[in-house]
């Protein structure tokens, strides 16, 4: 007998993000500044920045489900850098989001 879960799972989101040249440093600084009020935000298990050797940032956020990741994306700390967003970065963001196929741990199925 195979049991299913009904649990939803975990939605990741990750991608690249370009400073445009003179940005960088009022960019990482708009970036440092969302990761621990998202740490705190219901749902999060995971979000991290990472500052690639190239200059471009990588994020990586792990959401308990979409609705969680979907109410973050909707409070104004999240508004707020979208809109400052075109003003930094060069190009369109590189990013990628989908539910995760491995097992969390801190998530119960």
């Amino acid at each position: 007998m195979t049991m299913t879960s009904t649990a939803p799972a975990p939605v990741s989101l990750y991608g690249f993000l370009t400073p445009k040249p003179g940005h960088a440093d009022e960019f990482r600084k708009l970036l440092t500044d969302l990761v621990e009020p998202s740490r705190g935000h219901e749902g999060n298990l995971q979000y991290h920045l990472h500052e690639q050797e190239d200059g471009r940032f990588f994020l990586y956020e792990v959401w308990h489900s979409q609705k969680h990741l979907d109410r973050h994306n909707e409070t104004p700390l999240l508004r707020v850098f979208t809109d400052k967003l075109p003003e930094h970065i060069e190009g369109a963001p590189e990013v990628y989001f989908g539910a995760m196929m491995s097992p969390h741990p801190d998530i119960v199925a």
